[in-house]
């Protein structure tokens, strides 16, 4: 996590700051729950409450304090116990760290992803403006990088907002099933805290109980969590490679916005250079890199070990920070995305008629030629039209055997965009009214 690539209210969720305060409300919310019980005094707890509250917690002296307990809960309980006095021996009665560290971690990643889910939001929305806006423009499809048929540069951008409306959805079940508080002991027990505690202090964060815990919520949940996080990572990669692909020199049919003053080399000053999508390129992979530890975490001995702590110190903050930046990038990538019709019309008329190449054989199929020659008749002339830049259509037009079974009307017919974009209205419907 380097400022570079980070923004301030992500980068806030994973502050010292916040985690401390954090660490209190649970602290806080647990004495409120056992003062109901009867189990601490009412005034203890109100106290604790009242000297929290009002305090600033110290950093530096929790690092301190740290630095010879060695123990990151105990030095935070300790300075909680110099601003708050000794009603403060009430505080983390029947708790462990664990109980404070994943129900924080909880909170910490239910905010992480509300931030996220608006991120896809926003980008959706530009998906969705841009999508509309070039429904139908017309390009060529390739498959293997190469040539195939024709399709619109709106439903490009439609497939990424159905494929990020799937992220979005992902996230939402990622968010609920990470939102899991843990107050149950030492193992789990609830030997020296009542359930009802975690209950109280999970609604008071917005969680839901953990339905069995042991010193630690299972994590399981988080490596769905960050599984999820690369995937959407994935996704954002998808379309940076796409964005770079078609704005390289020979292709050049969408190019990022290139902002006056900008410069795209320090020896070539005529370099536009795909700089963002390349960006999110990389980002991604920080991104999907944390999805293996997660994974690796899941295997904890016995009721805890703390091989998973280490790792989620960097990863939780790393890739929801990276990501949060990314999906911003890309929104703005798609949003100032400059596209040329001409020049995809250019390349789509490149082969002579070739992409129409299907509409052939499938008419000569249906006016009675057997399959096999059919498919062998017009790769002859394709494959002509392809290495002596010959016209398709013309070729097919001087060939006895097109002519024979579809004259020169039917044969026209063929080479009609419109055939392939008869249903563009239908997709779209599918995509942002379904």
């Amino acid at each position: 996590m380097i400022p570079r690539y980070a923004r301030p209210e992500m980068t806030a969720i994973w502050s010292p700051e916040t985690r401390f305060r954090i660490w209190f409300e649970i602290e806080a919310h647990a004495l409120d729950a056992m003062a109901d019980l009867g189990v601490v005094p009412r005034e203890a707890a109100d106290k604790v409450r009242r000297a929290g509250d009002a305090a600033t917690f110290d950093i530096d002296r929790i690092d301190e304090i740290e630095r010879e307990t060695r123990h990151d809960v105990i030095a935070f309980l300790t300075h909680l116990a110099e601003i708050a006095g000794p009603e403060a021996r009430f505080v983390h009665q029947g708790l462990t760290s664990s109980d404070i560290l994943d129900t924080c971690l909880a909170v910490q990643l239910v905010r992480a992803s509300d931030l996220l889910l608006a991120d896809l939001t926003d980008l959706l929305a530009a998906l969705k403006r841009r999508a509309y806006e070039h429904k139908d423009t017309v390009c060529v499809g390739r498959s293997h990088g190469i040539h195939a048929e024709p399709t619109t540069f709106g439903l490009r951008l439609a497939s990424a907002h159905a494929e990020f409306d799937r992220a979005r959805q992902r996230l939402q079940a990622a968010r609920a099933e990470i939102a899991t508080a843990a107050l149950s002991g030492a193992v789990g027990t609830f030997a020296n805290v009542e359930p009802a505690v975690e209950r109280h202090v999970a609604e008071k964060l917005g969680l839901a109980p953990e339905p069995v815990s042991t010193q630690v919520i299972p994590r399981d949940r988080h490596a769905m969590f960050f599984a999820t996080l690369g995937v959407i990572a994935s996704s954002v990669e998808r379309v940076a490679t796409e964005i770079r692909h078609l704005q390289r020199t020979e292709v050049r049919e969408v190019e990022e916005y290139f902002s006056p003053g900008q410069k795209g080399s320090s020896a070539m000053p005529h370099k536009r250079n795909p700089v963002l999508s390349e960006n999110l390129t990389g980002l991604a992979r920080i991104v999907r890199s944390t999805v293996a530890p997660a994974m690796e975490n899941v295997a904890l001995w016995h009721e805890r070990d703390i091989s998973h702590s280490s790792v989620e110190r960097m990863i939780a903050p790393d890739a929801t920070v990276t990501l949060d930046f990314a999906l911003a990038r890309l929104t703005g990538v798609i949003d100032k995305l400059i596209v040329y019709p001409d020049a995809m019309r250019a390349n789509l008329d490149r082969l002579g008629g070739l992409i129409h190449s299907q509409q052939v054989l499938l008419a000569l199929t249906q006016a009675g030629m057997e399959r096999e020659a059919a498919y062998a008749l017009v790769q002859r002339h394709a494959m002509r039209a392809w290495e002596e830049n010959k016209n398709f259509k013309s070729l097919l037009g001087n060939d006895y055997e097109v002519t024979e079974v579809l004259d020169r009307g039917a044969l026209a017919e063929l080479f009609d965009l419109d055939h392939h974009l008869r249903h563009v209205d239908t997709i779209f419907a599918r995509v942002f009214d379904g």
